[in-house]
């Protein structure tokens, strides 16, 4: 097979989407060296970043690159043409990684791999420009692709909830994993936890972004301290997102900000050190495609707290505590009863890393790799610009 694969977004400061990209190729081409695989550092235009056009971070006997763009301009011009598959070889497979959905592929087998839709659940979760290019890429896949990947069982009913005509024996479960691939890996301290006690901490991971919901997060640590919990910081590991500009006044109002730090964008190798040494890792966001800071943290033994919503229960198992995303008192006096109690604590963290060696990107990409065997040898889905053929 020639399988053209999109790793726009596997660069630096890389989130979950690059790192779905960057670790299913890096299986695929240790599974399935003698495949050929043209990447693509460009993938469309609602995604874009031309520092990709001078990087090669993938290697194997077949593999090539794909356009370079260091415009968006150009990288619109290239995308919209309609012989795109000449330009691109004639591959057998076009996945999709980055929301964006081309409508002209002609007998190229086109995959899209489906995230969430987050956006159109609560539409305040994100900016304007983000919500309408997710969507637009999105409703483009519902046309357009022959198969959709779906990263998990509740992303894959969110989709055909809302596109309840596009086949469902043409969606496939496969499951992202962690990016580490040592549970035994110890970590770097990071410099901003510098004076912060080893175990003596709550940890949550994630973008701070109303999605992720570290406002009621911070109120459940402020109503946590109140009821009298051991005043061990709150420590929030990731970058600025949107719509967040007031969070530090929030912190402020609520009398908790002395107490909480900010690290912003992490290596992996602190987060690493960070999900170890952890007290216990609180994710409370209130909805999520797969949600990778509960694996990642239980697969290096960190006791979880994490939403019963979405697919949380399907990364966390009855590996974690799962309690309502919004109910503030509840997370409050769960911290407490774990701060309280060191066996629980300990037992959560035992059962973490049995539930995370669950998911393996051996197996996600061998699913993928006979996804794609299946698709070349079905029937295309569609003409080009979305006219159903099944």
């Amino acid at each position: 097979m020639h399988i053209a694969f999109d790793i726009s977004q596997t660069g630096t400061g890389k989130t979950g989407c690059g790192y779905f990209a960057h670790a299913m190729i890096k299986a695929m081409l240790e599974l399935a060296p003698e495949q050929r695989f043209s990447l693509l550092p460009s993938f469309g235009d609602f995604y874009f970043n031309p520092l990709m056009a001078f990087l090669s971070p993938y290697s194997g006997p077949k593999v090539q690159y794909g356009p370079r763009h260091l415009w968006r301009d150009s990288a619109h011009a290239f995308w919209e043409k309609s012989n795109i598959e000449d330009s691109l070889g004639s591959p057998d497979i076009v996945h999709s990684n980055n929301f964006w959905c081309p409508l002209q592929l002609v007998s190229s087998r086109l995959i899209y791999t489906f995230y969430d839709m987050s956006f159109v659940v609560e539409p305040a979760w994100t900016k304007e420009t983000n919500r309408v290019g997710c969507f637009d890429g999105v409703f483009r896949s519902a046309m357009a692709a022959d198969w959709v990947v779906a990263i998990s069982k509740a992303s894959q009913t969110h989709y055909l909830n809302t596109f309840p005509n596009f086949p469902a024996k043409n969606i496939r479960v496969i499951y992202p994993c962690s990016r580490f691939s040592d549970p035994l890996e110890a970590g770097k301290r990071p410099k901003s936890v510098r004076a912060v006690q080893a175990g003596n901490y709550w940890l949550n991971v994630g973008t701070i972004e109303p999605r992720k919901n570290q406002r009621r997060l911070a109120q459940a640590y402020a109503r946590y301290l109140a009821l009298g919990g051991a005043p061990m910081p709150l420590v929030l590991a990731g970058g600025n997102g949107w719509l967040m500009q007031d969070f530090q006044q929030h912190l402020n109002n609520l009398g908790i900000a002395a107490s909480v730090i900010m690290t912003g964008y992490v290596s992996d190798e602190e987060l690493i050190w960070l999900y170890r040494n952890c007290y216990a890792n609180l994710y409370p966001s209130l909805f999520e495609g797969f949600g990778l800071p509960v694996l990642e943290g239980m697969q290096f033994g960190a006791p979880t707290i994490t939403s019963d919503s979405t697919s949380l229960t399907e990364v966390a198992g009855k590996a974690a505590i799962l309690i309502d995303p919004e109910d503030v008192e509840t997370w409050a006096q769960t911290m407490l009863r774990l701060s309280l109690n060191r066996a629980e604590r300990d037992h959560w963290s035992t059962m973490a890393p049995v539930q995370a060696a669950k998911f393996s990107w051996n197996n996600s990409a061998a699913s993928l790799l006979d996804l794609y065997d299946e698709a070349v040898h079905s029937p295309k889905r569609c003409h080009p610009h979305g006219t159903n053929l099944q």
